[in-house]
């Protein structure tokens, strides 16, 4: 490790790395946004609307994950990088103020916002890094930081095309990172320069995920709350709570609690892991968010037969399931046959009852993402009850 400021900012990869407080503190800025992005989604749950959500929630993922990322090499205890999270956290909750009308009166702040905050944290590294190899990384990042944030501030302007220039930008900073973000003459990251520790990636993770899944039971309580406590609603939220539970159990079992391991295990690639898992990430809580802005509509109005809010609720679960079969995949190189049959399940099943109330469709729903568990968990409960050694093997305690 370098001498001098950049060694006093860098941690050792090899030591162990928990989560520490003032990322967790960190992660309410994350916490405010998805509870004003399911507002939004909320409040227009049309194509556009859902696009519009989609776009704004991959920004704030990108914060999120560049962050965690960072994080992840440095010491959060140096002054410095406590500077550098609390910046990037007052970014963040200016871009969740700033989410309802993101797409209209606060864009520019949604963007300056946003692209800020990324020069910012190379503003702050850059200088500190100073005799390190890793200042080469920042410098690599920071450039292309300015060169899509450029797409920010031009469609924060020209209104028509908001939604392209914003989308264009995503797809360029997700898929240079993809790339280990080449520039000429500066050339690319190596796998090394990457490297992450992966038992503290993979449990950062799993905090923000669970963030996702408590957005989703606040959410259900709170209209439990308004809507009246009656009969429906009641089973409604019930339902609300069984669909939380499934994707808990779902998300933990098998590949979640694994991640870690097998990002450690790949050694340097495992950095690749790691972001591929980042990507799958924003997949899942974008269906959960999908999913809790259903669950919210139905505890509402279980009687209500609106085919944007049958979409909703249907399109979320998938959503969680396709992209959690892919990080199986990943993890356990291995494609579990009940979650492949579920997406479709899910989505013919939810065509199938569009015509019936919301609930009867959230019902439908909730009992496959169930039965999915139950098939999962069906091969370790027979191995447990199998006795040791199977069911013909001798008692050799009555041997001596």
């Amino acid at each position: 490790m370098a001498s001098g400021l950049p060694g006093r900012l860098l941690q050792r990869r090899e030591n162990p790395r928990r989560t520490s407080f003032l990322e967790l503190f960190f992660d309410l800025a994350f916490i405010f946004a998805l509870t004003r992005l399911s507002r939004t989604l909320l409040n227009d749950h049309s194509a556009n609307g859902a696009f519009q959500v989609l776009v704004m929630l991959a920004a704030l993922w990108w914060v999120w994950f560049v962050t965690a990322w960072s994080a992840d090499w440095f010491d959060p205890r140096a002054p410095l990088i406590v500077v550098l999270l609390l910046w990037v956290m007052f970014g963040g909750l200016l871009m969740a103020a700033a989410v309802p009308t993101a797409f209209d009166s606060h864009a520019g702040l949604f963007a300056v916002a946003y692209v800020a905050i990324h020069l910012g944290r190379a503003a702050l590294l850059i200088p500190a890094l100073r005799g390190h190899p890793l200042q080469l990384r920042s410098l690599r990042v920071a450039i292309w930081f300015s060169i899509s944030g450029v797409l920010w501030v031009v469609g924060a302007v020209v209104a028509p095309a908001r939604e392209a220039f914003w989308a264009l930008a995503i797809v360029l900073e997700y898929a240079l990172a993809r790339l280990r973000w080449p520039f000429p003459r500066l050339g690319r990251s190596s796998w090394p320069d990457l490297q992450v520790n992966g038992e503290h990636l993979s449990e950062r993770y799993q905090q923000i995920f669970i963030i996702a899944l408590g957005e989703l039971i606040l959410v259900s309580g709170v209209a439990y709350g308004d809507s009246g406590m009656d009969r429906e609603s009641t089973v409604a939220f019930a339902l609300a709570f069984v669909t939380a539970v499934a994707l808990a159990r779902l998300y933990l079992v098998p590949a979640g609690t694994r991640l870690g391991a097998s990002i450690v295990a790949a050694g340097p690639p495992g950095s690749k892991l790691a972001l591929l898992a980042g990507y799958l990430h924003v997949v899942m809580i974008a269906g959960v968010l999908a999913t809790t802005v259903g669950m919210e509509l139905t505890i509402g109005d279980p009687g209500e037969r609106d085919p944007g809010w049958l979409a909703v609720g249907v399109v979320g679960p998938a959503l969680f399931l396709t992209a959690r079969i892919l990080l199986s995949a990943m993890v356990d190189t291995s494609l579990p046959w009940a979650r492949l049959v579920g997406v479709p399940a899910i989505v013919v099943f939810g065509w199938a009852t569009q015509k019936l109330p919301q609930l009867a469709n959230s019902a439908v729903v909730a009992g496959v993402l169930l039965l999915i568990v139950v098939v999962d968990a069906m091969p370790g409960l027979w191995r447990q009850s199998r006795p040791a050694g199977g069911s013909d093997a001798p008692d050799l305690r009555r041997h001596g």
